[in-house]
């Protein structure tokens, strides 16, 4: 089993790096392999609407110039995705955006009950928002989002200060042995217990 991280921070080691890696430890603990991809110091686009992501063999965005193919595909090939960005302006980093509409729009369909958690660090506000954020994507994309007793929020300003938040260390562990729990239940039950098959949505719009 393995669970890949999507750092959305352009600081590589930064906190939100150490709020992913205090998940990511917990997860080798239990025999997880993890990988960290970082994100946040890539020139990413936003989603131009082009229609091309429909067409593709893979079911992939066609946009080029970015590493955007080679992250989803190890993102679809893992058992786990952790999303972790910084909170800026009360949201999440736009690199982040930018990523997370392309890949999950293209893409959705095929992270179907992956398990999920989101990490977010922040300095002092924004942090659920941005929190809430990232989970709409997992749950638009019928992912199931690891359980912890609060929102996956790392507080501290300078590199290396969400090491003080206690509260948000012990979120972020339990997060990762549930997730681990949840990888394990899958695997134990991946032939007896068949997923559910997808129902066609329905579009509606409100104005008629």
């Amino acid at each position: 089993m393995k669970v890949v991280a999507v750092n959305g921070s352009p600081r590589f080691q930064g906190n939100t790096y150490t709020a992913i890696r205090m998940m990511t430890d917990v997860l080798e603990s239990q025999g997880i392999e993890t990988e960290i991809l970082q994100l946040g110091n890539q020139p990413i686009s936003g989603c131009t609407v082009c229609g091309g992501c429909r067409k593709d063999p893979e079911g992939m965005c066609v946009l080029p110039g970015d590493h955007l193919r080679d992250y989803v595909k190890k993102m679809l090939e893992a058992d786990g995705i952790i999303l972790g960005s910084p909170v800026y302006y009360g949201a999440i980093a736009g690199g982040m955006k930018c990523f997370l509409d392309r890949a999950f729009y293209a893409s959705a369909g095929q992270f179907r009950h992956k398990v999920g958690y989101a990490v977010t660090a922040v300095r002092r506000a924004g942090g659920v928002a941005a929190f809430q954020q990232l989970c709409s994507y997992f749950n638009l994309a019928e992912m199931i989002i690891a359980p912890t007793t609060y929102w996956g929020i790392g507080y501290g300003a300078l590199p290396g200060q969400v090491q003080q938040d206690t509260e948000g260390e012990d979120t972020m562990r339990l997060a990762a042995m549930n997730m681990a729990w949840l990888l394990r239940m899958q695997e134990t039950t991946r032939d007896s217990l068949p997923a559910p098959q997808r129902i066609d949505k329905r579009g509606m719009n409100f104005i008629r």
